[in-house]
C-alpha cells in the first residue's frame, strides 16, 4: 500500500500518461513478437522510444509548470521547451540511423506513444480512479454566473461586467 500512496501523491495526469505509454508498449511488443524477425532489436528500439517518450512527458510537464508560474514569458517558455524536445528526438533519430544500433522507425513508434496516450487518457483515468478508490467530482455551476437570454451578445455582457 506504500506504493499506492506514493502514486497518489504524484501528478495524476502524468501518471495516467505513463500508464498509457506502457500499455501501448505492451500491445506493440506483442504485435511485434508475432510479425518481426529480429525480436531483440525490435524490443530494444520500441522500449527506448517509450522511455524517451516518458522523459519527454516529464519535460513537458515541468515546462508547463514553469510557464504557468512565469506570467508574461509563458509562450516563449513553452516554445523553447517544444523546440528542445523536437531537436532531441531528431538528434536521437539521426544517431540511431547513422549507427544502425536500433530501428529508427520502431524507435519513432515508441516515441509516438506520447501521442497515443492522449486517446487512451479516458481509459487510464478510469483505471486510476478504480486503483485509488476515487470518483471524479460532479461539475456544478458557479454562483456568480449570469444566465444569458437568447439573442444577447456575450461580448457586450462581458464589457458590462467589467
Amino acid at each position: 500500500m506504500k506504493i499506492i500512496e506514493t502514486l497518489r501523491r504524484t501528478n495524476r495526469t502524468l501518471l495516467e500518461m505513463h500508464i498509457g505509454m506502457v500499455f501501448f508498449g505492451v500491445i506493440c511488443q506483442a504485435a511485434g513478437g508475432l510479425f518481426v524477425e529480429d525480436k531483440g532489436n525490435y524490443a530494444l528500439s520500441l522500449w527506448f522510444g517509450i522511455a524517451f517518450a516518458v522523459a519527454g512527458s516529464i519535460h513537458m510537464c515541468r515546462t508547463l509548470d514553469r510557464a504557468l508560474l512565469s506570467g508574461n514569458d509563458a509562450s516563449g517558455i513553452v516554445t523553447r521547451g517544444y523546440l528542445f524536445r523536437y531537436v532531441m528526438v531528431a538528434a536521437v533519430l539521426i544517431v540511431i540511423s547513422v549507427t544502425g544500433t536500433m530501428n529508427p522507425l520502431v524507435f519513432f513508434l515508441g516515441y509516438m506513444s506520447l501521442k497515443v496516450t492522449a486517446y487512451l487518457q479516458p481509459i487510464t483515468h478510469k483505471l486510476c480512479n478504480k486503483l485509488f478508490h476515487e470518483t471524479d467530482p460532479i461539475a456544478e455551476p458557479l454562483e456568480e454566473e449570469t444566465v444569458m437570454q437568447e439573442g444577447e451578445d456575450p461580448v457586450q455582457n462581458y464589457k458590462k461586467e467589467r
